[in-house]
């Protein structure tokens, strides 16, 4: 049994077919039906069914391919651990990040990280909180950028940077008078949310001390982006709320709608967070060093109430 059958194995089982497992991995297919069929023979079961079209993993098949992930993932760290000797920085990295962080952060860091660290291959992955703690936790992703605390037991977190909520205010709410902004002025039922799902969505509805369930008829709206959120408040639905950095290059029309919080300022904490057997730790002082840098030219803020991520 090799390392390079049970890839194989591992390329049939996501793609269900021969074919284009072996153009995955750059070898012929009778060269990679081969080597499983070897492999097979040794072990004396079947992997795969191949009367099924697609082909589908047989129920040995299915235990053999969660111990094969394992396998794989574990000797493709004995090269993370000889890169960690050498203090290289460079080759493959699974970086994901949360959605409501991606657009805005990831314009701000990426060129001048792949000019800094050229050898570094990023591969970068939008993916809710959920998602990323699954991946990191199976070995699929090597950090994440989300926002935190999230209190886990196998996930470590470094902060980055604490990105405050601002208000935006439609012309004809309440509060488009006021010049600042207190949590106790909110009323969940006038803010336009993020659909489910979204961690940002769970920091309002915390932020929001009288949020309920709502028993009458009034509409609620949601949307999975905040620009849709911001022309909806442009309408006259209601008021939004927005990260920081999402406020930034809005146009000056919009700005005039824009109210910060009397301080402490209610913010989310933006963290690069990784499992804590994580072993790629010099791209991750990397990332962490230029993201932190850039991000204190943009957020001078510093007196802050940090609102939890997580859904209560």
């Amino acid at each position: 049994m090799t390392i390079t059958q049970l890839n194989y194995v591992l390329a049939i089982a996501e793609h269900k077919n021969f074919t284009k497992a072996a153009e995955k991995c750059f070898v012929t297919q009778p060269t990679l039906s081969t080597q499983i069929q070897k492999l097979e023979d040794e072990l004396d079961i079947l992997i795969f069914d191949r009367s099924k079209k697609p082909i589908e993993l047989t129920d040995v098949g299915r235990k053999i391919v969660h111990q094969a992930k394992n396998i794989v993932d574990e000797s493709e760290r004995i090269q993370d651990i000889v890169d960690q000797q050498k203090g290289f920085i460079g080759g493959e990295f699974k970086l994901g990040i949360i959605p409501t962080i991606m657009p805005t952060l990831l314009p701000m860091f990426l060129k001048a990280f792949i000019k800094k660290y050229p050898k570094v291959k990023l591969k970068i992955e939008e993916l809710t909180t959920e998602e990323i703690i699954a991946r990191i936790n199976e070995g699929h992703l090597d950090a994440a950028i989300a926002a935190t605390p999230l209190h886990l037991d196998t996930v470590k977190e470094r902060v980055l940077y604490y990105e405050p909520f601002v208000g935006y205010i439609p012309n004809d709410h309440r509060l488009f008078s006021k010049k600042k902004l207190d949590t106790s002025d909110l009323d969940i039922e006038d803010i336009l949310l993020l659909e489910d799902g979204h961690c940002f969505r769970d920091g309002v509805i915390n932020l929001c001390k009288t949020f309920k369930k709502h028993t009458d008829d009034q509409f609620q709206l949601e949307s999975g982006s905040f620009e849709t959120l911001i022309k909806l408040s442009n309408e006259g639905l209601g008021m939004t709320l927005l990260p920081y950095l999402h406020t930034i290059e809005l146009n000056d029309k919009q700005k005039d709608k824009l109210r910060h919080f009397t301080d402490p300022s209610p913010a989310r904490e933006v963290s690069i967070i990784y499992h804590k057997n994580e072993l790629k730790m010099q791209i991750i002082d990397s990332l962490h060093s230029v993201i932190s840098g850039i991000i204190r030219g943009a957020i001078a803020f510093q007196n802050v109430n940090i609102i939890s991520p997580l859904s209560k």
